[in-house]
């Protein structure tokens, strides 16, 4: 089965389009005011009625209040929320029991040291999304098109569940696939033509070289 595709910080019905035409399993919204990719939750649930059904909606925070989630779970209605601030252990678990929702908790990784967190949230969070550590003077936690060691996720066992982000493009996506056990590709950056500004024609050029990268031929030579 091919890897998930999550395209994140959706603001615009084309783009939207395009990506579900195209085959993204997950569909991202930003609710983080500091992001070019920022998108008020009213308008992020209209938008999010064009992929209901079609892709898995995951709403994005970054240590979220009850009153932020409050909002977006009623205004959005989610199929999973992203967490991609220091939410702790116990605040994944007091938001997964009082909203029902499953969650996907972002990590970022520079270093070995970084991945050793994991180990807390196993058995808590549903799934997780591996990120870039941001580079020095960044407000963003994620988006910011940088990456990191994947050698280092050799070390994960079964029992994680990830998506990797941070990077990722159409250049290196062949080259993702084929070096780390990730069981989803998150993109943001890699299909803009500027920050917060989706261009379709990225958008294809993703996915035609996704779907190469997934050919029989191109798994039995990596």
């Amino acid at each position: 089965m091919n890897p998930d595709i999550k395209i994140c910080g959706l603001k615009t019905p084309e783009a939207m389009d395009r990506a579900l035409e195209r085959g993204a399993t997950h569909v991202g919204f930003i609710f983080f005011e500091k992001s070019p990719r920022y998108i008020e939750p009213d308008l992020a649930g209209k938008l999010a009625e064009r992929a209901r059904g079609k892709a898995k909606i995951v709403a994005v925070t970054v240590n979220p209040t009850n009153d932020d989630l409050d909002e977006i779970i009623s205004l959005v209605r989610p199929d999973m929320l992203q967490l991609h601030g220091n939410e702790s252990p116990e605040r994944v678990l007091t938001i997964k029991a009082v909203y029902n929702v499953p969650v996907m908790k972002a990590l970022a990784v520079r270093d070995a040291d970084d991945l050793k967190r994991v180990e807390a949230y196993i058995g808590i969070a549903d799934r997780f999304l591996l990120d870039a550590k941001p580079p020095a003077g960044s407000e963003l936690p994620g988006g910011n098109g940088v990456s990191f060691d994947w050698s280092l996720l050799s070390w994960l066992d079964d029992r994680v569940d990830y998506m990797l982000s941070g990077g990722v493009n159409k250049d290196n996506v062949a080259l993702a696939l084929a070096s780390t056990k990730a069981t989803g590709i998150d993109l943001s950056s890699a299909v803009e033509s500027a920050p917060g500004v989706k261009d379709l024609n990225k958008i294809d050029q993703f996915f035609d070289a996704f779907a190469e990268a997934c050919l029989p031929e191109a798994a039995a030579g990596s």
